[in-house]
């Protein structure tokens, strides 16, 4: 049976850093290893959605979050059904909803949550604004629409629609606290399967 693990949170709780060491802990195991970190580049929807992030405005908005679930969408039809990886890791999957307003997003979360695969090894990293907008920063990256602390704040302020079901883990620990944490879900998760 095929491991789907997920890490969501704001823009700087470390997902990447922990989507990197559980696929390693997984790839000294032998398991083969598939990592979708959305929005992914190797497609028209997640590029689409990057460009949008990186303008500002109503419509952008609205664009980026679209794209982002069409790319999201395609990650699970082409990776979670269609393919014959042991682990998949998502980085970045429902929390998008948090970033559309108010009763909407509500919608949507119970509809694409009804829709979409779960798993007991679903992370939502909870990283406070203020250092998420720090670890942001450091990046030296461009920013996007959503980087900067009164959406960070806004936004944090709603994941508890998208995240109730979720490994609530807090995320402005250092990454080997918050990869402990994690790795031992995960264990436990994979022990109720054998």
């Amino acid at each position: 049976m095929k491991k789907f693990i997920v890490f969501d949170g704001l823009d700087g709780c470390g997902k990447d850093t922990q989507v990197n060491l559980i696929a390693q802990m997984y790839e000294e195991q032998g398991r083969k290893v598939d990592i979708r970190s959305h929005p992914c580049s190797d497609n028209k929807f997640g590029r689409k959605s990057k460009q949008a992030l990186l303008k500002t405005g109503k419509f952008n908005h609205l664009k980026a979050t679209l794209y982002y679930g069409l790319d999201a969408l395609r990650s699970v039809h082409m990776y979670y059904y269609n393919n014959d990886t042991d682990v998949l890791i998502f980085s970045r999957y429902t929390m998008a909803v948090a970033y559309l307003p108010d009763v909407v997003n509500v919608i949507v979360y119970k509809i694409v949550s009804n829709i979409l695969p779960k798993s007991d090894c679903m992370f939502f990293l909870d990283v406070s604004p203020e250092e998420s907008l720090r670890r942001i920063q450091s990046r030296n990256e461009e920013e996007e629409m959503f980087e900067n602390i009164e959406d960070l704040r806004k936004v944090r302020s709603k994941t508890k629609i998208a995240t109730y079901e979720w490994n609530i883990i807090p995320a402005d620990d250092a990454p080997e606290v918050i990869s402990q944490k994690v790795k031992e879900i995960c264990i436990k998760s994979d022990q109720k399967l054998l």
